[in-house]
């Protein structure tokens, strides 16, 4: 495949957006009244109003035409076929086959998986409820109460966000926890209130020697045992997320709950696979089923909508307008619920990861720039830290607002002043106030140039009815297929994590160094030497 900037299309949005780049929001919607209808679009229970964007019907037109081009429907077609279109790991693309309902035919190397996929879900549901109903009891007799996550990347932040989001859908009489970073610092917080009798620890790694993961589960392993006097006691407080059944049973889990996932499910992409769990644990085999459905209507409008419809391929369309003809390097996500306040964390690894690429399919140099760094908090959080650089700073930030019609919290005056921010928001970015509106409302001369707004800030508008398990897995897959379309038209292998090794290579490298007795020989550059040679000596 050429290169992107090559294409017809691209040249044609390249001269497009020298003709709009400085048209003002404020002319667009005073030029056309039917703007905000033009511009918005449903499916899947989601609505995108995307008027506030630095756009025209011409805009959407090119890059539907640049989405043609680029073969993204063949792309996300040849997904949903199961072809390996991870070319660098020579494996299927298939977290949509963790969400399938149970009948439909997805496969890969000739194997239909989804059989396999309601095979483990079904395992899943009968343990979370032994444990949801008292059943599973812990070494003691003592009913669980607590239950810890240990995992890292994938493994962590789609449990973690998913449980905080629908955690009113929650059993509040249990405690969830997540363990993640290496510091210990991260168990001891996790642990230090919790009785080892009332918990249970879920440790996910697909293959069981992640260095994190794997360093925290032994540490909750001697935890246990000495908190509950015996080595037997492992196997009633433990279960795994692996492929790894020998390194599960030297662990001392039983393997019959060990439960499985596939090398076809990305870790950034596999929340809704075994890895989420404790999800199921917190809100129930039949929340987490809602949740499942949620994510298969939006991968089925994904898969079906024309691109002018088309929720995920018109925001993944759009992250490349301004990422690639107006220059912005970040999109700020910023849900609008206190609930949703890691939903931007875990995106920032579900856009990242996948698109901080430099290599196209065929391992050649792109000549353009590819994933922006995703940021956020929740609203009203934000506008009183860092609102302030996107109305009046120098870069250009587009945003994604989330709201949620109804509130989850009985406190219905507070939702109204949320809802009333949220909207507020778009609009003040979107039309600013000029010097000459200042001047009229009596603002003093002195202080004009300092108050005035320029606007033009795009922004996107997605609203649901409200947060539910069902609504979450639709946010979450108009992500998903959003970065898909994205790395699809900059022809880059959205599903490898390569950089990340490097990094990993490294620290074992390091590790017997700082802790060996005896001087060791190091052969780092001069800073990195002398950083260990720090280290130690404050050791020693």
């Amino acid at each position: 495949m050429s290169n992107v900037t090559d294409t017809p299309a691209w040249q044609k949005l390249a001269a497009h957006h020298d003709k709009i780049k400085d048209v003002h929001l404020r002319d667009l919607f005073a030029k056309d009244a039917s703007r905000a209808a033009k511009f918005t679009v449903e499916g899947a229970g989601l609505t995108l109003d995307y008027s506030k964007q630095r756009i025209t019907e011409e805009t959407v037109a090119l890059l539907a035409e640049l989405a043609k081009e680029r073969k993204v429907a063949e792309r996300r077609d040849a997904m949903f076929r199961g072809e390996k279109i991870n070319v660098s790991e020579d494996r299927a693309v298939l977290h949509v086959a963790l969400r399938a309902p149970s009948g439909e035919v997805i496969e890969t190397d000739g194997h239909d998986v989804v059989p396999d996929v309601h095979g483990v879900l079904d395992r899943m549901a009968a343990f979370a409820d032994k444990i949801r109903s008292g059943e599973w009891v812990g070494h003691t007799g003592k009913r669980i109460k607590n239950v810890i996550n240990i995992g890292i990347g994938g493994s962590y932040l789609g449990p973690e966000m998913a449980y905080l989001a629908l955690r009113p859908y929650s059993d509040r009489d249990m405690t969830f926890r997540f363990v993640s970073n290496v510091d210990g610092a991260c168990f001891d917080e996790a642990t230090r209130d919790l009785n080892a009798e009332e918990t249970l620890f879920i440790v996910s790694s697909k293959t069981f020697t992640t260095l994190e993961t794997m360093t925290n589960a032994a540490t909750a392993r001697a935890w246990a045992v000495e908190h509950l006097g015996s080595e037997d006691a492992v196997a009633k407080h433990f279960v795994a997320n692996s492929t790894n059944t020998q390194g599960v049973e030297k662990f001392g889990i039983d393997t019959a709950n060990m439960f499985e996932f596939w090398d076809w499910v990305g870790g950034r992409y596999s929340m809704d696979s075994a890895i989420g769990l404790s999800t199921m644990i917190a809100i129930g085999p039949d929340g987490f089923r809602d949740m499942l459905a949620g994510f298969h209507e939006m991968d089925e409008h994904f898969r079906t909508a024309p691109v002018e419809k088309n929720l995920p391929m018109l925001m993944g369309l759009l992250t490349v307008w301004y990422n690639n003809f107006f220059g912005a390097q970040t999109l700020a996500v910023l849900p609008y619920s206190e609930h949703m306040k890691r939903f931007p964390a875990y995106l920032q690894q579900l856009q990242m990861e996948s698109n901080g690429k430099h290599v196209d399919m065929a391992g050649k140099h792109v000549d353009l720039q590819t994933g922006p760094i995703i940021w956020g908090e929740p609203g009203t959080d934000g506008q009183h830290s860092f609102y302030q650089l996107i109305h009046q700073g120098t870069k250009l930030i587009p945003c994604d607002f989330i709201g949620f019609l109804t509130p989850l919290s009985a406190l219905a005056h507070h939702h109204d002043l949320l809802m009333a921010n949220l909207f507020a928001q778009a609009e003040a970015l979107a039309f600013g106030k000029t010097a000459a509106e200042l001047t009229a409302e009596g603002s003093p001369a002195a202080q004009t140039p300092f108050r005035v707004t320029e606007g033009n800030r795009p922004t996107n508008m997605i609203l649901a009815e409200k947060l539910d398990p069902k609504t979450l897995g639709r946010l979450v897959a108009l992500y998903e297929h959003s970065v898909f379309t994205q790395g699809a038209v900059w022809n880059i292998d959205s599903f490898d994590q390569w950089g990340v090794e490097l990094g990993k290579v490294l620290a074992n490298r390091i590790i017997p160094e700082l802790e060996a007795k005896d001087e060791p020989t190091l052969g780092h550059d001069s800073s990195t030497n002398a950083l260990i040679e720090r280290y130690r000596a404050h050791k020693g």
